[in-house]
């Protein structure tokens, strides 16, 4: 039996190979996000049947349900799947940049310089009456900056006759810790009854979801997705190394700055609106190649779906299973990706 099937759009300007498994293993797990999306819709302190449910969703259910499940629900919902989508692809970009499986945004420091922006933000912006005195919207601006900043000193200090993929690992590591410390000191020097809210940011929530956040992160969503699939073609000639690909016609150093850029737009998105969940970028793209190879082209849609449906699941733990309280999306991942890792590391040390 064939692996791929040819897909032609027009006279074969666009001609593309779809590998079967990818195919089912896609299909399964959107079956997957669909249950987590419908649990999540109706589970939580007020449970809503299923046909309710859907007669909200097709415009008859009660004023009660809609609020419940428009207003507050479905916002939070969606900026889960779309944060986990992000972030699996961004580490799915830098795993294939570095040729490492233990890369990821978050390692390397990206998700690191969002925290710190965040950190400072609250620090400079809150008075006597434990209030901002800007805007609460600015925040997600503010944490995209710190998060893009990072990249470029990550690319910049890693420079010396182009960028190599060690020397990049080598400095995000330590500009990792050192937002990590700097986050730490404005923490402290800040005003305490900042330190829980940016806590709870820093280990990442999509708690206060809302319709205009999902109404910004979709569209960008789409097209750091669209420029991904574009792109697919240099991202899987990088990991064959530097020679291979200049050997084949890449323009090696260029690409690889716009896959780190890319990169980092996709964790900016993410962390801009969900505050730092760990470890999706990690586990998603590295689950996703066990499932179906290498091929950028086959880990790219397994492992957003995988992305999507960690986080998703990471809220909705977080939010039936401790009722009253609420546990931040970060706190699961974090307690699944911490032991992961570990174990990734022990493999790549014996391999």
């Amino acid at each position: 039996m064939k692996k791929y099937v040819s897909f032609r759009i027009g006279k074969g300007y666009i001609s593309l190979l779809i590998d079967k498994k990818t195919v089912v293993i896609s299909s399964v797990l959107i079956l997957l996000t669909m249950a987590v999306f419908i649990a999540s819709s109706s589970l939580g302190e007020v449970i809503i049947h299923p046909v309710d449910l859907f007669q909200t969703f097709i415009g008859n259910g009660s004023t009660f349900h809609e609020l419940i499940i428009v207003s507050f629900r479905l916002p939070r919902i969606l900026i889960a799947l779309l944060v986990g989508i992000c972030l699996a692809i961004s580490g799915g970009i830098m795993q294939n940049l570095v040729r490492n499986p233990l890369a990821s945004p978050d390692i390397i420091g990206i998700t690191g310089g969002a925290s710190v922006a965040v950190v400072i933000f609250l620090m400079l912006f809150s008075d006597s009456n434990h209030s901002l005195t800007v805007s609460i919207h600015w925040l997600p601006v503010a944490a995209f900056i710190g998060a893009m900043t990072t990249g470029l000193a990550v690319y910049i200090f890693s420079w010396k006759n182009g960028v190599s993929s060690y020397r990049l690992v080598l400095i995000g590591i330590g500009l990792s810790l050192l937002t990590k410390s700097l986050t730490t000191l404005f923490m402290i020097k800040g005003p305490i009854y900042q330190a829980s809210q940016a806590n709870i940011w820093i280990t990442g929530s999509v708690y206060a979801a809302n319709w205009s956040q999902v109404q910004i992160l979709l569209p960008l969503t789409l097209l750091f997705v669209l420029i991904t699939v574009v792109m697919t073609r240099n991202i899987n000639i990088q990991e064959f190394g530097d020679d291979i690909a200049t050997g084949v016609g890449s323009h090696v150093q260029l690409n690889r700055f716009l896959l780190l850029i890319l990169s980092t737009a996709l964790t900016a998105c993410a962390v801009s609106f969900a505050g730092g969940i760990g470890f999706v970028g990690l586990m998603a793209p590295h689950i996703a190649k066990r499932l179906v190879g290498s091929s950028f082209g086959s880990v790219l849609p397994v492992s957003a779906f995988i992305g999507a449906l960690m986080v998703m699941l990471s809220d909705f733990l977080g939010k039936t299973l401790f009722l009253p309280f609420e546990v931040p999306a970060g706190v699961f991942t974090a307690a699944i990706g911490a032991p992961y890792f570990i174990y990734l590391l022990y493999k790549h040390r014996n391999s």
